[in-house]
């Protein structure tokens, strides 16, 4: 039986990059996007061959929707003449940055970007790529704990990822017809390089993340990527239009 395929953006690090070794654990074959760090996602193709799936890298910015139809043209070229497939079976919208910016000094050139990355892109490459998505596929956006709780310095991420919290619902009523799903995935504080890598550096900040959550730590990358894997395959197919925090109980 032919493999399944996933494409998942900002997959050459961090989360992006656990989820499609995620996937390829459950048999996808991926197509996953970096914006400037080529050898890392051919490093990242690698990994995946290396356990018997396919895999293909392409740059994109997602931040930029006049590169989405040529991108577009690309996938389908990949899909037509490596997979021998015309179809995606999972979307997973990924690619993002962290910005720390008090409200007071956010600028409309920040807010513009944190909205062209995280909620414009998303938005219109969906819309982009539905014609190469099956039927009875699923989309995984991913959201940020940041949509629930507060921290001072991310109004405008934590804005952007609310309002992805609230597409993802849109999306998943609108798609149904098609048996399509949508979700989001809110992962919590985890130790990356987001935000400067603060979590993942700073054993001060790291401790008192991990002392305002249940489970008494911060996350890890793979505490993530088995749940976007998860999203994407057959086992969740009754789980639709919800936003599912991956947090380890942060602020309960």
């Amino acid at each position: 039986m032919a493999s399944k395929i996933a494409l998942v953006t900002g997959a050459s690090r961090g989360l992006g990059k656990n989820s499609v070794i995620a996937l390829a654990a459950k048999g996808f074959d991926i197509i996953l996007t970096y914006q400037t760090k080529k050898e890392s996602a051919d490093e990242v193709v690698k990994e995946i061959e290396s356990v018997g799936q396919r895999a293909f890298a392409l740059s994109l910015d997602v931040s930029t929707t006049s590169v989405f139809d040529q991108f577009v043209t690309e996938v389908k070229n990949i899909l037509d003449t490596q997979f021998s497939s015309a179809k995606l079976d999972a979307l997973v919208n990924n690619a993002g940055i962290g910005i720390n910016e008090s409200f007071e000094t956010t600028t409309e050139e920040i807010l513009d970007a944190m909205t062209n990355i995280h909620f414009k892109g998303p938005y219109f490459l969906t819309q982009k790529l539905l014609p190469l998505l099956n039927d009875g596929s699923s989309i995984v956006n991913t959201s940020s704990g940041l949509a629930r709780f507060s921290f001072a310095g991310y109004s405008a991420y934590g804005a952007m990822k609310a309002a992805v919290d609230s597409l993802s619902r849109y999306q998943a009523l609108e798609l149904g017809s098609r048996k399509i799903r949508v979700n989001s995935v809110a992962p919590g504080a985890i130790e990356t390089d987001f935000g400067g890598g603060a979590i993942r550096d700073s054993a001060e900040y790291n401790q008192l993340i991990s002392s305002q959550t249940a489970l008494g730590r911060v996350g890890l990358p793979d505490d993530i990527g088995s749940v976007v894997a998860f999203l994407c395959s057959d086992d969740s197919k009754w789980i639709n239009a919800q936003r599912i925090e991956v947090s380890g109980g942060f602020r309960i």
